[in-house]
């Protein structure tokens, strides 16, 4: 059975200056979006059973955008929200009053602030919003601020660490926040830690409470800085550990290491840590435990070690400063450190809480320690 006369001429002449639509399958509402902004909407009169009649409403649109009542093809599901969506035809896909078109439009390569508003219109959801503000486009336009501000006020609801953890990373975005609502969501972090992983991965130089640089840095900063503008990347992450920076850096990721609530914030903790250390990395060998890795740095240290390949400006580092061969082997450890080391541990264990945080310790207590050590005065 089609649709009702009425409802097919008044669908159509809405049709005529939408630039997107959404079905509210609960009341038996289509609801447009005009280029000006306006809303209209159309209450559906089923001469069927409702869900046969929307299916009806859906080949109506699909015909009308596409030239097809074929619609919009959710079986592709994880792939539009991977991206991979064609950029081509974005607009139509948000006339279809697909919830899965409006997720392909959002997460698109080809999304524009405009594109992104219709979106919105459509589709208001934290998912949607996470996906449009990782568009820089979208950043810097009108809806930059929209989406932070729904974000942030989602923040509490967020059930996932995963998805608290992007949408901190997100919103930490340059001009998006007030140096209030920064604060604010920090202060969050001291009792639910997963906030400040968040700090971590988008601004790990510029956490909202500084500590000190340590205090022997004065003494090595000499040869430290002779040794970075010679584009010695080693003596630049060192130098980068003992300032104020480096040391906020290093608190943070001791409080996070007391009470990691589960293994989404252990695994997103470890990211960091391996973004953070990155340019010290002496291999592209990924280790799966962290024994194996203070053997080889021990090993490398000796001058003994199989894997890590020799590196002229580490052994200038070396010489330079005898007396923090305890911290560069430190920093050593956490540069080759990274999530293939949990995963051993995680593929055999569901736990989280106190339960996780004993089985994790024997990647977490090699962790502290030489945190400790490069904290130290």
């Amino acid at each position: 059975m089609d649709l009702s006369p009425e409802d097919s001429l008044r669908l159509n002449v809405m049709l005529a200056n939408a630039v997107a639509v959404c079905i509210d399958e609960g009341i038996n509402v289509v609801k447009c979006l005009s280029e000006s902004g306006s809303e209209a909407k159309v209450q559906l009169n089923p001469n069927c059973r409702s869900d046969q009649y929307i299916r009806h409403v859906r080949e109506l649109l699909s015909s009308h955008v596409m030239g097809s009542p074929g619609g919009y093809p959710v079986y592709l599901k994880r792939w539009t929200r991977m991206g991979q969506a064609s950029d081509a035809r974005l607009d139509d896909l948000l006339m279809l009053g697909e919830s899965e078109a409006v997720v392909a439009v959002s997460g698109a390569s080809g999304l524009t602030d405009e594109l992104a508003r219709r979106a919105w219109w459509a589709m208001p959801d934290s998912g949607n919003a996470r996906r449009m503000l990782a568009r820089q486009c979208v950043v810097e336009g009108q809806m930059g601020r929209v989406l932070t501000e729904f974000l942030l006020e989602f923040l509490p609801f967020e059930e996932s660490p995963r998805d608290i953890i992007d949408s901190v990373k997100l919103i930490l975005q340059p001009d998006l926040l007030s140096d209030e609502e920064r604060m604010d969501i920090w202060q969050r972090g001291k009792k639910k830690n997963v906030f400040q992983v968040g700090f971590l991965h988008a601004t790990p130089d510029d956490l909202p409470e500084q500590v000190p640089p340590r205090q022997d840095l004065e003494t090595h900063l000499p040869h430290l800085r002779e040794l970075q503008s010679a584009d010695n990347p080693f003596a630049a992450l060192l130098l980068r550990l003992l300032s104020a920076q480096g040391q906020s850096f290093i608190s943070t990721s001791l409080h996070i290491l007391k009470r990691p609530a589960n293994q989404d914030v252990v695994v997103s903790f470890l990211e960091s840590i391996e973004s953070y250390f990155a340019p010290g990395r002496l291999t592209d060998f990924h280790y799966r435990n962290v024994t194996d890795i203070i053997a080889e740095v021990d090993s490398y240290l000796d001058g003994q070690s199989d894997e890590m390949q020799a590196n002229a400006a580490l052994d200038q580092l070396i010489q330079a400063l005898p007396s923090l061969r305890d911290e560069i082997r430190s920093m050593l450890i956490l540069t080759h450190t990274g999530v293939p080391v949990i995963n051993p541990i995680f593929a055999i264990t569901d736990a989280v809480g106190s339960v996780m945080r004993k089985k994790i310790e024997p990647v977490s207590a090699p962790l502290v320690q030489c945190f400790n050590t490069l904290s130290r005065s």
